[in-house]
C-alpha cells in the first residue's frame, strides 16, 4: 500500500468532543494514532485546557453531547472544571438535558466563578438571557420552594390563576401553530422545536406561578399587622 503524500491532520479532541465524535474522542484520551502512517500522540486528559482554557468538558457540554461526557467523565472527566473565566461547563450548557445531566452527575449550580466573587454571576445568571429555560430549571433545583424564609403562604386567587393559564396556553398554541407552519414550508421535522417550546412554557408557568406567589403574599403582609417574618426581595431568583 503507498505511503500517503499528503498527512490529514488529525482531528483534536477538544473539536472532537463538540463534534461529538467519540470514536476520535477516545482515541485522543488513549494517546493513539487513528491513521496507521502516524506515530502514537500523547494521551489528553478530559480536563486539559486548550489555548482558550476551554476543556473537552466544556466543549462536550456546550454542544449538548451526552455521550461524550458520559465517556470523559468516566475516564476522570471533572463536571467542575474551571476554565480561565472560572466557569464551568454548566455555565456554556444550551439545553435543560444537558444541565440537568451535569447536575446528576455533581456539578454545582449555586455558585460562583472567579473563586466566589460577588460581582461574578452565577450559572442562573449567566444563562439568564440566551437561555431563560434552562436559568429557570437550574433555580428551581437550587430552591425547589421557590422562595426562603417567607412566613406568609397566601396564594393567588383561582381568577388570577386561570387568567394565567389561558395567556400561557394561547401563547404555547400560538408558538405550534408558527413551528408547524415553518416545518410545512421547509420540509424540516418539527418535533424538536415543539419539544422546546413545550418547555419554555411549563418554566413559564413555574416563574409565573412564583411570582403570584410572592406577589399574594407582600400584599397578605401589607394589609396586615407587619409582624411577618422578613421576605426573600424578588431579584433575579438565583
Amino acid at each position: 500500500m503507498p505511503v500517503p503524500t499528503r498527512v490529514q491532520a488529525e482531528k483534536n479532541i477538544w473539536i472532537a468532543a463538540g463534534d461529538g465524535d467519540l470514536a476520535r474522542v477516545q482515541v485522543r484520551t488513549r494517546g493513539k494514532s487513528i491513521f496507521w502512517y502516524l506515530p502514537p500522540s500523547a494521551a489528553v486528559s478530559p480536563n486539559a485546557p486548550d489555548a482558550f482554557t476551554y476543556t473537552p468538558m466544556h466543549a462536550a457540554a456546550s454542544y449538548g453531547q451526552l455521550e461524550v461526557l458520559e465517556y470523559l467523565v468516566s475516564h476522570g472527566g471533572d463536571v467542575n472544571v474551571v476554565d480561565g473565566d472560572g466557569d464551568t461547563p454548566l455555565y456554556t450548557v444550551e439545553n435543560i438535558e444537558t444541565a440537568q445531566w451535569l447536575v446528576d452527575h455533581g456539578a454545582v449550580v449555586d455558585r460562583r466563578n472567579h473563586e466566589n466573587i460577588s460581582s461574578s454571576p452565577k450559572p442562573t445568571e449567566h444563562l439568564e438571557e440566551d437561555f431563560p429555560d434552562v436559568a429557570a430549571h437550574l433555580r428551581a433545583i437550587v430552591n425547589p420552594s421557590g422562595a426562603t424564609g417567607v412566613a406568609s403562604t397566601a396564594q393567588p386567587s383561582q381568577h388570577q390563576q386561570n387568567s394565567a393559564s389561558e395567556q400561557l396556553t394561547s401563547s404555547l398554541m400560538q408558538s405550534v401553530q408558527e413551528i408547524m407552519e415553518r416545518a410545512e414550508s421547509d420540509g424540516h421535522d418539527p418535533d424538536e422545536e415543539l419539544r422546546q417550546a413545550v418547555t419554555r412554557t411549563v418554566f413559564q408557568g413555574v416563574q409565573t406561578g412564583f411570582d403570584m406567589s410572592v406577589d399574594a403574599n407582600a400584599s397578605d403582609d401589607h394589609n396586615g399587622d407587619g409582624d411577618s417574618a422578613a421576605k426573600r426581595p424578588r431579584t433575579d431568583g438565583s
